[in-house]
């Protein structure tokens, strides 16, 4: 079985994404999911959740100590844990009806994604939820930034 999700996949499970579940998020403004929360919080519609069971709150929101304890039913939940725990987390995420588990970059793992694509989850892996998002919106480009300052278009003259 392949694991490749396109482009046109991964953008559409996050149009119909109302809210994503950072497992693994992180207090420590070095770590990747504390990037991805902060853009999440600040540049996208969705409702931002976090799971981590040494945190109380994240950015003024409460943190949940696991999966079930986050209200609702989550909709994607990104994964920022290491490549052992995969299984395990799997599991919680198919446990609690999310409908995407999103494997954070450097994570590839295809018996987790066998087991959730047998539950009915869409599976995307090694990809980060941050750049998909600001590449589909418009605010990523070739350079991995958008400065506004450099642009390929031509200038007019003053």
């Amino acid at each position: 079985m392949t694991y490749a999700v396109g482009a046109v996949e991964r953008r559409g499970i996050l149009n119909r994404t109302k809210s994503v579940t950072l497992v693994g998020a992180s207090a420590n403004p070095s770590r990747p999911s504390y990037f991805v929360a902060t853009y999440l919080l600040s540049s996208t519609r969705y409702e931002v959740n976090f799971v981590n069971p040494r945190l109380d709150t994240l950015f003024g929101k409460p943190v949940y100590a696991s999966l079930k304890d986050v209200p609702g039913e989550p909709d994607l939940v990104s994964v920022f844990r290491k490549h052992d725990d995969l299984p395990q987390v799997a599991e919680e995420v198919i446990g609690v009806g999310a409908r995407t588990l999103w494997l954070q970059l450097g994570l590839w793992h295809e018996p987790v994604a066998d087991r959730a694509r047998e539950a009915g989850l869409d599976v995307v892996m090694n990809r980060c939820v941050k750049i998909e998002h600001a590449r589909f919106a418009g605010g990523l480009h070739l350079a991995g930034f958008n400065t506004g300052v450099i642009s390929s278009r031509r200038q007019s003259a003053p």
